[in-house]
């Protein structure tokens, strides 16, 4: 049988009057911090700079490693643009039109730039698939400068963005980009270097696939993420069974856990809904709130819409599916 919900103004909404319950009343972004903003920002702007002047050098010096390294920088940027995104748009208040304010722009921005990265990926493996069959000099000189530089750069943003809050999902994420382009500068210099002292001329084009691949694992992993979320798929490392047997055996006075919903509005903003059952004698309200202290302290899940069913007939999702 499907639940009762009462829905009388005395309804209990997670330890709540539901009649006075108004989500664009409240914000549920997380607290935005202006220093880990500001490091963001500095690193977007020193890194987004050095792209383009890598992209130049590139051009400029015949390297295609040069060219894949700065379109990895790309990547970069990206992650530190949505990482700046997320936190501007933290800060903005909700509305009654988009009560959950606008940080869903984050992953709409995510995915866009992921079908570019595959894009630019494609792009690069063929013009190194006929640099192998026509090798085109590289002016080692210029192309060894611009990747020291490349290098230096990213040190100094991974130095900026380490003094932040690297516990922040978004300043963590791009501390994983950074170092993945670490890697990229590296590998230009090592081919330059090779370059200058031998001439071998398809070094170029087989580092610049290898630097592709990095760019291919980033774009992967940021277009599966935002088409998770898009999709209201659970978090990674949300397990809704294991979740309700936490809930049960940790929460005095619960007897059942239905309606279990779990998804990310953007990164880092996990929402839940679900319906539970009381013991006999239990506070629902009490209850109720523990459910809400249990979601947010040991599985980071800040806002919990929690609804209570009063029959004890059991529970089933509408469409007729068992309840997680």
């Amino acid at each position: 049988m499907t639940a009762h919900h009462d829905h009388n103004p005395h309804h209990d909404h997670a330890g709540h009057d539901h009649t006075h319950h108004d989500h664009a009343g409240h914000s549920h972004a997380p607290k935005v911090s202006r220093s880990n903003e500001r490091a963001v920002l500095i690193g977007l702007c020193l890194t987004g700079s050095f792209m383009i002047a890598e992209l130049v050098g590139g051009y400029l010096s015949g390297s295609l490693a040069l060219i894949a390294d700065a379109g990895h920088m790309l990547t970069d940027t990206v992650a530190l643009f949505l990482a700046w995104l997320g936190f501007r748009l933290g800060s903005r208040a909700a509305d009654a039109r988009r009560s959950f304010g606008y940080s869903r722009l984050e992953v709409l921005a995510g995915l866009l730039n992921a079908l570019t990265l595959f894009g630019l990926v494609g792009w690069i493996t063929w013009e190194a698939v006929q640099r192998l069959f026509r090798p085109e000099d590289v002016l080692a000189g210029p192309m060894l400068a611009v990747a020291v530089l490349g290098l230096i750069v990213n040190l100094v943003v991974f130095r900026i963005l380490s003094r932040a809050d690297s516990d922040h999902v978004n300043i963590k994420g791009a501390l994983l980009h950074v170092l993945g382009d670490l890697l990229g500068s590296v590998g230009a210099i090592a081919a330059a270097v090779i370059i200058w002292l031998t001439g071998w001329m398809p070094i170029d084009p087989i580092l610049s696939v290898l630097v592709s691949l990095l760019i291919l694992r980033s774009a992967w992993t940021l277009l599966t993420r935002t088409f998770n979320i898009l999709m209201e798929g659970a978090p990674d490392g949300v397990e809704l069974e294991t979740l309700k047997a936490d809930l049960l055996a940790t929460v005095p006075g619960l007897a059942n856990v239905g309606h279990l919903h779990v998804w990310s509005l953007s990164s880092g903003q996990t929402m839940a809904t679900l319906e539970i059952a009381v013991a006999t004698g239990a506070e629902p309200a009490a209850v109720a709130k523990e459910v809400k202290q249990n979601l947010a302290k040991k599985h980071d899940i800040g806002h919990a819409t929690v609804e209570i069913d009063w029959s004890g007939n059991g529970m089933q999702c509408p469409a007729g599916r068992p309840a997680a």
